[in-house]
């Protein structure tokens, strides 16, 4: 079931992120964790859920995404009160990769569970 909404999840994920990532700082969302654990998490979301929305696309999604992550960062050098860290970018990085690398384990497992052998076969 989740595999249905994997792909509007993914881009509204990112684009979420992208919202935060970018926006003045006083919209940024308050939370009980540190920020480098939010950033961590949020990027190991969007990567499980592109991992899960384009399984037959998982490279291209994983430079994608690392590169993305670099470049939402950067992108914090336009909005005056935002302060742009290689050490964010990297954390963003890894966390996609984390999500990414989850994502194909589950992708493999449903290969392996398929009775058809179509695991990926648009209904």
């Amino acid at each position: 079931m989740i595999f249905k909404f994997a792909r509007p999840l993914a881009w509204l994920l990112l684009a979420l992120i992208l919202f935060v990532t970018v926006s003045p700082i006083g919209l940024r969302p308050d939370t009980v964790t540190t920020v480098d654990t939010d950033r961590g998490a949020a990027y190991v979301l969007l990567g499980l859920a592109f991992a899960l929305a384009y399984p037959k696309q998982w490279k291209l999604v994983a430079v994608l995404l690392i590169i993305g992550a670099v470049a939402i960062e950067y992108l914090q050098y336009f909005a005056p009160t935002r302060h742009p860290r290689l050490h964010d970018a990297g954390m963003k990085a890894m966390g996609a990769a984390l999500g990414l690398v989850a994502g194909r384990v589950i992708n493999r497992w449903r290969v392996s569970r398929a009775p058809n052998g179509l695991p990926f076969a648009e209904p």
